[in-house]
């Protein structure tokens, strides 16, 4: 899992939820387009083409808001016209229509935000599989460790299936990786891969 990009389709008045559920989805190595933040960093909507054109897997976050959005209908057909996956994430049922009406959507489930991005995450570990023998592919975060004068990278090898991580999650267990030079250690959410806490080495 390296280089793969997702684009995420969503009416402007959303991005704060779609922030929400895609700030741990970020720290995966693989490229992630919010459209919005695209716009933001002085693109056209419009001049998005190329980037929903070179996508593995395009997320449509289809909410009361983004029924109405001309961006997100032409954006989702775009990328079925391309042959791109598009993955409907919704807050009801009743806002996937059209070429998507009968698609396998991922809930958004507001007042559960874990369980949004713990399907989210799923979903897209499914889509972005390698093919062949390879059935759990191995996802990682790498970061630099933050203890002051080490910076060494740390990398939280993501190993278990989906339904374990769910299991873990349930019964409060953590997922950790330890720096190699200062040997702190660094904890988080086995549902959303979201960073918990860290724990001082010898340094």
């Amino acid at each position: 899992m390296a280089g793969e990009q997702i684009y995420v389709s969503h009416a402007p008045a959303d991005l704060e939820l779609v922030q929400e559920l895609f700030s741990t989805v970020k720290n995966f190595p693989f490229g992630t387009h919010i459209a919005l933040e695209e716009v933001e960093s002085g693109r056209s909507r419009q001049r998005l083409e190329g980037r929903l054109a070179n996508s593995d897997v395009v997320v449509a976050v289809l909410t009361e808001e983004s029924s109405t959005s001309r961006w997100v209908n032409q954006e989702v057909g775009y990328a079925l016209a391309k042959g791109v996956p598009v993955i409907p994430l919704a807050d009801s049922e009743r806002h996937l229509g059209g070429f998507l009406e009968n698609a396998d959507s991922v809930a958004i489930t507001r007042e559960n935000p874990s369980r949004t991005i713990y399907d989210l995450i799923s979903r897209l570990r499914s889509e972005l599989a390698p093919l062949g023998a390879l059935s759990v592919p191995n996802w990682y975060i790498r970061f630099p460790c933050t203890i002051p004068d080490c910076g060494h990278p740390v990398t939280l090898e993501i190993e278990q299936d989906q339904s374990k991580l769910w299991k873990r999650y349930e019964h409060g267990k953590l997922l950790s990786s330890t720096c190699d030079v200062c040997e702190s250690t660094y904890y988080f959410d086995a549902a959303t891969i979201g960073y918990v806490r860290r724990e001082d080495g010898i340094l």
